[in-house]
C-alpha cells in the first residue's frame, strides 16, 4: 500500500515514553563487534565441502577472442569445473539500466580485467594456479580511451551496435545566447575515483535440493542482483535467492553485478557451495568506478553579480558498459547549475562507451563533476567581479520557490544562503604562530620537509545542490513487513525489509521508527533478504526516506490492527488510542491495558509499500520536466588549507560543513555520515584518482592509489540544521551524498586561493601546484 499519510499519533507523542526513538543516537547494534573484529563479513563466509570460485580476466582493453583452450586447466589436479560462455544456461547479457554486459565475453572484450572463465577448485591457490593455463588467443585491438572523440567522432568503432554514445541529453532554458557584462570560461576535468571500500567482493553459492541456489552476498541491492542472476542461470526467480552478508563498505560500487552469477554458476556445475573472495587488485578490476569527466564551463554575470547565463558542455565516460553513465548524464546536466537561479542555459551531457574500466555508481553519483566546476567557477567570477565569494553565491542562491533550469519549482526548504552564512560564523583555525611552528602541523611536516617556508594558507567555500533517490520517472519505492508479539513477558517489534546496510546507519533507522510508531523498546531486524519484496539499492541517499517510509506505512497497519482489538475488547475508541511504553492508552480515559496483555498469543503482522511523488522524464531536447527530482539536498563547506608551494604538498586544516537534514533520525549519524562523506570528498581534491593510460589500470592497489588516512582528517564542525521537506516521511532529507560533493570543491578552492594558480583538474597534485598545469 503507497502513500504519504500521517500517523494515527504523532512520533513526538510517543518519544517521551521510550528511549531509543526518532531523534534519540542509539548505538549501533552491530557497532561493538565491528570496532571488537567480532563481526562476520562476507568475506568470512564457510561451507563444509566449499569449493574455491576464481575468474580469468582479460589483460587486453580490447582484444578479439579467437579460441580458449581449457583443457590444461581441467587436468589440473584438484580442479572440479571451468565455465566459458558455452556453459551459460540463460541469457550471456545483463546491466542495471542498459542490458549490455556479457556474463562471460564471448568474441569480444572491451576492457582489461573483463570476466573470460572461472575456474572451481578444492583450495584458492589451486584455482589460481589453474586460471594460469587456460589458453586465450586474442586478436589485441586498438582501444578507444578518448570519451569526447567517442561522441563526435563517426570513423572509430562501434564498441556496441547502437554506436559509442551511451546517452545524450541537452537542458536549454531562457535565451542560450544572452550577453553578460563579466564572463568567465574554463575547461575542467576530473579524474576516475574508486569507492576504495575495505571489504572485497566476496560470497558464497549454496546449490539446493529444488535445482536452485542460495547467494548470500554483500550488495546493495538484492532484487536487481537476484533477477539478473536468474536470467543468467535460466532459473525462475524464486529458486534463486539472496541472502545480505557483511558489508565492509560500498559507496556505489556493489550496485553492479560482482561474483554474483559467477558463483552461482559453478555452485550449480559442481552441486557443491562455492566461496568467491576477491583479492584487492582483483577488486579494482571487478566493480565500477567514478566517471572520470572533461567539462567546459562558461558564466555570464551583470557587474553587481547577478548571474545572466551558464553553458557547460559535459563528458563523462562510462568506459566499456554503460552500468549508471544515463543516470550519471541526468544528474549531472540536471544539477548542472548549482543552487543558483540562472535565467538563461545551455547545458549538454554525453555519457560515452570507451575501453576504459567500466564506471558507475558512487557516492554522489553524476552531481560530483559538475559541482566542481561551477563552483570552480563561482570563484573565478567572484574575483572578475571583484566580490566576495560566500556574497556571490548568497546573492544568486535558490529558495523555496525558486524554479531550476529542468523548469521544476523548489517545493520545499532551500536555505542555501542560510547554509552559508551559518558556515561563515563558524570560528577558523588559528593562524600559525610568528614564531617557530610546529613541525607536525605543517604540509609535510612529519617527515620534515619544512619548517614553514614556502608555506601560505588558503579559505575556500563550497555549496550545492543533489537530488535524493531515483527520478525521471522511475516509481521507486520500497517494502516493509513489520511483526508485533509478545516474547518472554514483553512486547517485541520485527522488522524485515530488503534494504542494505552498507555502513549508513539504516539497521538502527528501522530500529527508530519502530520504536517511535509502536512504542515499543525492542525491536529486532530481521536478516536482510529476498524473501521479503524489495527495497531499492542503498545508494541515492534514499534507504532512510524510502524504506523508512515503508517501514512507518507497516507500523502504522501493526497499531491499526492492534487498536482494532482493543476496541473490541474494551469497547475504545481506536482514534483516541495510543501506545506508550508497552502501554495501550487513551487520550480520554488514561490506562487501558498492557501491550502484552493485548497480544497473547497471537501475532500482528503487516506488509506495506512505500512509493515517494511522481516523477517524470526530461525532454530530451529541451531538457524540461515539471519534476525530474522528488527531493533536492543541500550542503556548504569551508576549507583552511595550508600549501607548501615549493614541495606542492597541501595539509587541509579544517573542514567545515553545515547542512540541512531535513529531520535527524539519529543526530550522532548524521554528524558521522557528514565527517565520512567530507573525508571522501577531501580525498578526490588531493590524492584520489586511478592512473588509467591507453586503458589500462596503473595503480590497482592501495599502496598506490591513495586513500586519506586519520592523519589527513582535519577537524570538522558540523552545522546540521532542520528544514523538514513536507513531502517526506518526517521531513527527512537524504543526508550521505551531499558532503562529499561539496568538500571536494572547497578544498580546490582553497588551495586556489592559497596560490592564486587556475587549477582545472582533481585531484591536485604537487606537479599541478609546482607548475604543470594540465
Amino acid at each position: 500500500m503507497a502513500g504519504q499519510t500521517s500517523p494515527a499519533r504523532t512520533p513526538q507523542d510517543l518519544k517521551e515514553a521510550i528511549t531509543g526513538g526518532i531523534g534519540d543516537s542509539p548505538l549501533r547494534p552491530d557497532g561493538t563487534l565491528k570496532v571488537s573484529g567480532e563481526y562476520a563479513y562476507s568475506s568470512d563466509l564457510w561451507a563444509e565441502d566449499m569449493l574455491w570460485g576464481a575468474t580469468l580476466r582479460s589483460p587486453h582493453p580490447y582484444a578479439r577472442i579467437n579460441s580458449i583452450d581449457i583443457s590444461p586447466a581441467l587436468k589440473h589436479p584438484g580442479v572440479y569445473a571451468v565455465l566459458t560462455h558455452k556453459d551459460i544456461p540463460g541469457e550471456n547479457i545483463y546491466g542495471l539500466k542498459v542490458s549490455d554486459t556479457p556474463v562471460l565475453a564471448e568474441d569480444i572484450v572491451r576492457y582489461e580485467g573483463e570476466p573470460i572463465a572461472l575456474v572451481a577448485a578444492d583450495h584458492p591457490e589451486t584455482a589460481r594456479r589453474a586460471l594460469a593455463k587456460i589458453v586465450v588467443d586474442y586478436d589485441v585491438l586498438e582501444p578507444i580511451t578518448d570519451p569526447e572523440r567517442a561522441a563526435h567522432d563517426d570513423t572509430l568503432p562501434k564498441l556496441h551496435p547502437d554506436g559509442n554514445v551511451v546517452r545524450y541529453q541537452p537542458i536549454i532554458k531562457g535565451d542560450p545566447e544572452a550577453e553578460a557584462d563579466v564572463v568567465v570560461s574554463d575547461v575542467y576535468t576530473l579524474g576516475m575515483q574508486d569507492q576504495a571500500f575495505l571489504g572485497p567482493e566476496s560470497g558464497l553459492a549454496i546449490p539446493d535440493e529444488d535445482g536452485g541456489v542460495d547467494l548470500f552476498i554483500a550488495t546493495q541491492w538484492l532484487h536487481v542482483d537476484q533477477k539478473q542472476t536468474a536470467r543468467a542461470l535460466g532459473l525462475p526467480v524464486e529458486k534463486v535467492r539472496f541472502t545480505m552478508s557483511g558489508v565492509g563498505g560500498a559507496f556505489g560500487g556493489r550496485e553492479d553485478l560482482s561474483m554474483q552469477i559467477h558463483c552461482c554458476l559453478l555452485a550449480l556445475h559442481t552441486g557443491k557451495p562455492v566461496k568467491m573472495v576477491y583479492n584487492r587488485q582483483e577488486s579494482f578490476y571487478g566493480h565500477v568506478h567514478r566517471h572520470p569527466a572533461k567539462m567546459y564551463y562558461e558564466h555570464g554575470a551583470t557587474k553587481d553579480g547577478k548571474l545572466v547565463y551558464i553553458k557547460a558542455r559535459m563528458y563523462f565516460d562510462g568506459g566499456a558498459y554503460a552500468s549508471k553513465t544515463p543516470v550519471v548524464v541526468s544528474n549531472a546536466t540536471s544539477l548542472g547549475t548549482g543552487p543558483y537561479v540562472v535565467p538563461n542555459v545551455r547545458i549538454e551531457g554525453w555519457g560515452l562507451y570507451t575501453n576504459n574500466p567500466p564506471c558507475g555508481a558512487m557516492r554522489g553519483l553524476g552531481a560530483v563533476q559538475p559541482a566542481y566546476a561551477y563552483e570552480s567557477q563561482m570563484d573565478k567570477l567572484a574575483k572578475a567581479l571583484d566580490m566576495d565569494p560566500v556574497r556571490l553565491r548568497q546573492l544568486n542562491a535558490v529558495e523555496e520557490g525558486s524554479t531550476l533550469h529542468t523548469g521544476q519549482v523548489l517545493d520545499s526548504p532551500a536555505p542555501v544562503a542560510e547554509l552559508l552564512e551559518r558556515l561563515k560564523r563558524l570560528p577558523l583555525p588559528p593562524q600559525h604562530p610568528t614564531g617557530p611552528a610546529d613541525v607536525r602541523s605543517l604540509p609535510g611536516g612529519l617527515s620534515n620537509t619544512t619548517h614553514g617556508e614556502g608555506v601560505v594558507r588558503g579559505v575556500g567555500y563550497s555549496v550545492i545542490i543533489k537530488n535524493v533517490s531515483y527520478a525521471e520517472g522511475v516509481d521507486d519505492y520500497s517494502t516493509a513487513r513489520v511483526r508485533l508479539q509478545a516474547i518472554g513477558g514483553e512486547p517485541v517489534a520485527m522488522v524485515h525489509t530488503a534494504a542494505a546496510e552498507v555502513g549508513q546507519g539504516l539497521v538502527t533507522v528501522q530500529q527508530q521508527i519502530a520504536r517511535s510508531e509502536l512504542g515499543v523498546e525492542r525491536v529486532n531486524i530481521h536478516p536482510t533478504d529476498t524473501n521479503v519484496g524489495d527495497a531499492g539499492s542503498s545508494s541515492a541517499s534514499r534507504q532512510t526516506y524510502i524504506t523508512g517510509g515503508a517501514v512507518r506505512n507497516a507500523c502504522e497497519a501493526v497499531r491499526a490492527a492492534l487498536f482494532d482489538r482493543v476496541a473490541q475488547r474494551f469497547g475504545q475508541n481506536p482514534a483516541d488510542l495510543s501506545i506508550s511504553g508497552g502501554k495501550v492508552v487513551s487520550h480520554a480515559t488514561g490506562f487501558v491495558a498492557d501491550l502484552v496483555e493485548v497480544l497473547g498469543d497471537d501475532v500482528i503482522e503487516e506488509t506495506r509499500e512505500y512509493h515517494h511523488l511522481q516523477t517524470y522524464a526530461m525532454d530530451p531536447e529541451t531538457g524540461q520536466s515539471r519534476r525530474v527530482h522528488v527531493q533536492h539536498a543541500y550542503a556548504a563547506h569551508r576549507a583552511v588549507v595550508d600549501v607548501d608551494t615549493e614541495l606542492g604538498l597541501v595539509k587541509v586544516v579544517q573542514l567545515d560543513c553545515a547542512q540541512d537534514v531535513g529531520r535527524a533520525i539519529n543526530p550522532d549519524a548524521v554528524v558521522g555520515q557528514i565527517q565520512g562523506g567530507s573525508a571522501q570528498g577531501l580525498g578526490l581534491a588531493v590524492m584520489e584518482e586511478i592512473q588509467v593510460k591507453d586503458g589500462k589500470i596503473r595503480n590497482p592497489s592501495f599502496t598506490d592509489y591513495l586513500i586519506p588516512t586519520i592523519l589527513d582528517t582535519p577537524p570538522m564542525a558540523v552545522d546540521v540544521i532542520e528544514r523538514a521537506d513536507p513531502n517526506a516521511p518526517y521531513g527527512v532529507r537524504g543526508v550521505g551524498e551531499p558532503p562529499t560533493i561539496s568538500a571536494t570543491p572547497a578544498v580546490v578552492n582553497a588551495i586556489r586561493n592559497a596560490t592564486g594558480l587556475n587549477l582545472t583538474h582533481t585531484p591536485v597534485a604537487p606537479k599541478h601546484i609546482c607548475g604543470a598545469q594540465p
